[in-house]
């Protein structure tokens, strides 16, 4: 079933997708649909000179990863500029513009004159009324809105509620520059309109423009569609978010090895919740989230509770797929997460098979595969210090009396290798630790690792018997 409701996430593609834009595109597809209405993709690149492809792509790659799809081909603004002219043309022709010739040192008058009689710098509307035929020669004209000189204007805003501004408070918008290129309140309006937008879902910063392209809705006669301003992110610290916080792109999260479900989950919570309930699936905050429901005040961006979300999320995720999304990501890390056999078919089914145990420790997937080092390291293993601290002359030993009885298993599994290493050291009347310690440090070359008898078992036997040997008959 579908609904009229339509929605849009109109990113600049003059940077990555940061943190922000990535929850507004997120409560844009939520109530999308939550309807059964449609999100549509406006890439707003009118800024030619700062607008890249790599950041298009940056965009488009961090929705598609964060799982938040859109509803037909994007729109790209810059290619709708003649639409815009047009729409332009016809307020000039209705008298709802007019040509400006002010110059820049025209303008700079007027700031220095209100600022003398201590008023707001706004234009003072000097061509507003003036014969073109006044206008000096060589300049070439902006187009300015003949914005309403008296009243109000009254906006319901489903999460700031009714916003009135005084109609003589706003100055004469300029929509088309004098190089003929549209602003962002003027094609920002024309495209809503054209894309049948019902509903304006972006940050609070935008309140201010709401009013400006409200007055332009009306004066051409179009109907108003329906305006959310959601507030703004801030650190932890109540300041503006800053990369400190995490404002980074959302590629970066991914880098970090946090999940898409987990951030969608995260991000869904900063600004709008749904009694105490903090974990969401994409079923429930669908069904749940509304407009109304988003709190004015400025949300607070924590990594420790984005690191605890994620940690659930990796726990609840299956090994086949939590598998695959370390394998994903692998090429796009740097030098010190690269796994030395990353091409070895059976060690990744090692990994697959050792994940139970690692998921109990990770927070990202970064943390999966540091921990997840040993499996892949290759022989002669490379044995950190305090690994090093472990394996003297005695722990050797020890180490070397248990590969007999490792040996002569008939059956390699986590049950029986458990149930052997007990039986050895009952039988050498040594406490576990004394076995497992030094056990693990010849296995993985590190002082922590999973549970001991699953490190041995994921390794496999031939594997796991050459790391002890190794360390019993060459040591370090």
């Amino acid at each position: 079933m579908t609904s009229g409701v339509v929605t849009r996430f109109a990113p600049s593609p003059t940077g990555y997708l940061h943190i922000g834009g990535a929850r507004t595109a997120l409560f844009n597809w939520l109530y999308a649909r939550k309807t059964g209405g449609r999100m549509l993709l406006r890439i707003e690149d009118t800024d030619r000179q700062r607008s890249t492809q790599g950041a298009i792509d940056a965009i488009l790659d961090g929705l598609s990863w964060l799982g938040l799809d859109w509803d037909g081909e994007p729109v790209y603004q810059h290619a709708r500029v003649e639409r815009h002219r047009e729409v332009v043309e016809d307020m000039l022709a209705k008298g709802l513009a007019y040509r400006c010739y002010a110059t820049p040192e025209d303008l700079e008058k007027m700031r220095e004159r209100a600022h003398a009689a201590g008023r707001t710098a706004v234009y003072d509307g000097t061509w507003r009324d003036r014969d073109p035929a006044d206008a000096p020669p060589g300049v070439a004209p902006a187009i300015r809105f003949r914005s309403p000189e008296d009243g109000k204007t009254v906006i319901e805003d489903l999460v700031n509620g009714t916003v009135r501004v005084a109609n003589k408070d706003i100055d004469d918008l300029i929509i088309m520059r004098s190089d003929g290129t549209p602003t962002y309140n003027m094609a920002v309006v024309v495209d809503d309109h054209d894309m049948g937008v019902t509903h304006v879902v972006r940050g609070a910063d935008h309140l201010t423009n709401m009013t400006r392209q409200a007055q332009i809705y009306e004066a051409l006669g179009w109907p108003l569609p329906s305006f959310a301003h959601v507030p703004l992110i801030h650190g932890p610290d109540g300041a503006k978010l800053s990369k400190r916080h995490g404002a980074l792109g959302v590629e970066a999260y991914r880098e970090m090895g946090y999940l898409p479900a987990a951030l969608r989950n995260y991000l869904v919570r900063l600004g709008w919740s749904h009694g105490d309930d903090e974990i969401f699936s994409t079923e429930q905050m669908t069904q749940w989230f509304d407009l109304p429901d988003i709190g004015r005040s400025p949300a607070r961006f924590d990594f420790d509770k984005l690191e605890k979300l994620n940690a659930h999320y990796i726990r609840e995720t299956g090994d086949p797929e939590l598998a695959a999304m370390v394998r994903a990501l692998l090429p796009e890390l740097g030098g010190e997460y690269q796994l030395p056999d990353s091409d070895n078919e059976e060690k990744w089914v090692r990994f697959e098979q050792a994940l139970p145990g690692l998921k109990e420790r990770a927070k990202t997937l970064l943390d999966l595969i540091d921990g997840a080092g040993f499996i892949f390291d290759t022989r002669p293993l490379a044995i950190d210090d305090k690994a090093g601290g472990l394996l003297d002359d005695n722990a050797r030993d020890v180490l070397g009396g248990l590969l007999s009885p490792l040996e002569a298993l008939e059956y390699w599994s986590v049950e029986t290798i458990e149930q052997t290493i007990r039986s050895y050291a009952d039988e050498k009347e040594l406490k576990l630790g004394k076995i497992a310690q030094p056990l693990r440090a010849a296995l993985t070359g590190r002082t922590t690792s999973p549970g001991i008898f699953d490190v041995v078992a994921v390794l496999g036997r031939d594997e796991a018997l050459a790391r002890i040997r190794d360390q019993v008959k060459n040591p370090r």
